[in-house]
């Protein structure tokens, strides 16, 4: 199905190498190098008194060296460092290592490394969950050996190392974790959209979309790279490598490969056949970005090598992902609906574009320095209230008032936000988390963010 396969793996064995960062991958990383016989060393921010007991007995035990709450000198020699995606590689001390000789990778980097697996990788500012969900359950039902990983939620080199030859990574792939990658090189790689996100980080779109190109700068003749004909960005960005370009598109059938047309999904063979897929009434997962996220998934699955009707029953089944546009329960005729997974202003004006009836919108967290003035451009004729919670929800309530709405609630816990926006919803309104924001302020991540949500929607119905 694909000659993608690396003529040597990466072996650790005897390497000195240091892992920074002791997030989900972080962790993953030191663990398998331990178990594979390299020298490690982790670093963090975080104190001894800061990390989990068990995790430093297992430091410990294995001989793993720990900078904790300090950093290393580069008199240290390792022969590689790498870098989780929530550390910023740029940082003077990381960038000293590297100008004195030090490889400086990332978790992404070094799992393909060290994997015999072939790679799919999936990037894009919004709708990579949704897609690589779905992706990986096509492949599933193709009877492929699966393992969905990335961004997602497991750290990719948790189970990269395991994973035999004819078995596939697919892989959610964040900005942060492409920047950081050198040899990768995924058979698809396919780029959704891009708007602005992680400026905080990147500063700039052009840094934000070149991070996120890495995915295809590997790639051959024999790879493909799939990309949304609708987001002209994108197109650029993917233009002038090497892959097969497959362009998918829900509003244009000229000049791309994978399209709606007269009601159904439709795709374009290598020999230039129009292949029917599926009638888009058997979708489930509601919306237009939805949409893309399917055809994404379609284009990626049937370049594959996936046959029609394993792709076919795969999206006919599937329910979409949780924290995603995710329904949270119906109280007195309001629809709550978790969209924890909206950490940036494109992704809940998508998320409030799909709803009809009136909306109550709790929003807030950690910006990322974005600007909310295109999400107010958004409340009239939808948006009835504004509960806000979090660091930086004032830039969202400064951009409300702008745009003249003022109808605006600030609240410090999520349990606030729930119970104010159930006072102020009527039956037939929906009452939507999209925050718009990040979820570090206050939370360890998105999902902790989304489950809170829905235990005090929970607790309305006591």
């Amino acid at each position: 199905m694909n000659n993608n396969i690396k003529s040597h793996k990466f072996d650790p064995a005897d390497k000195k190498i240091l892992v920074v960062g002791l997030g989900r991958s972080g962790i993953a990383a030191s663990q398998v190098l331990c178990r594979l016989g390299a020298k490690v060393w982790v670093q963090d921010n975080k104190t001894a008194d800061k990390i989990d007991g068990q995790l430093l007995s297992f430091f410990k035990n294995s001989g793993v060296g720990m900078f904790l709450g300090k950093e290393p000198s580069v008199e240290e020699n390792f022969d590689i460092m790498v870098v989780s995606p929530g550390v910023d590689p740029h940082l003077e001390w990381i960038l000293n290592f590297q100008k004195a000789g030090c490889e400086v990778i990332g978790e992404l980097e070094l799992a393909y490394r060290m994997s015999d697996a072939h790679f799919v990788a999936i990037t894009g500012t919004n709708g990579k969950t949704t897609t690589t969900t779905l992706t990986g359950e096509i492949f599933k039902k193709a009877g492929l050996g699966t393992h969905v990983v990335g961004n997602i939620g497991t750290a990719v080199i948790a189970q990269s190392t395991e994973a035999s030859s004819d078995e596939w990574m697919i892989t959610e792939a964040s900005s942060f974790q492409l920047e950081t990658t050198v040899n990768f090189r995924p058979h698809v790689a396919a780029i959704l959209n891009l708007t602005p996100d992680h400026l905080n980080r990147h500063k700039t779109m052009q840094a934000y979309g070149q991070a996120k190109a890495r995915a295809f700068q590997n790639q051959t003749e024999d790879d493909f790279a799939v990309v949304n004909a609708d987001d002209e960005t994108c197109v650029k960005l993917a233009s002038g490598h090497a892959g097969h370009l497959v362009l998918f598109s829900r509003r244009k059938t000229e000049g791309v490969d994978c399209f709606v047309e007269d009601g159904w999904i439709k795709i374009l063979s290598l020999d230039g056949e129009v292949i029917d897929v599926m009638p888009v009434e058997e979708i489930r997962i509601v919306g237009a970005h939805n949409l893309e996220n399917v055809l994404a998934a379609v284009a990626i699955s049937y370049f594959s090598g996936i046959k029609i009707q394993d792709i076919r029953d795969a999206v006919e089944a599937f329910k979409g992902v949780a924290h995603r546009m995710e329904p949270a329960g119906v109280i007195d005729g309001v629809h709550y609906y978790n969209d924890s997974k909206g950490t940036n202003t494109d992704a809940t004006i998508t998320a409030l574009r799909a709803l009809s009836g009136d909306i109550i919108l709790i929003a807030g967290g950690d910006a990322k320095g974005q600007d909310f003035v295109a999400l107010a451009d958004e409340f009239e004729g939808r948006v009835k209230a504004l509960v806000l919670l979090g660091r930086d929800r004032e830039y969202i309530a400064e951009a409300a008032r702008t745009k003249g709405f003022d109808n605006i609630y600030e609240e410090r816990t999520m349990k606030d936000c729930v119970f104010k926006a159930a006072s102020l919803a009527k039956s037939g309104d929906n009452v939507l988390l999209s925050p718009a924001c990040a979820s570090w302020d206050m939370y360890d991540n998105f999902e902790q963010r989304g489950d809170d949500f829905k235990s005090w929607v929970e607790a309305l119905q006591r």
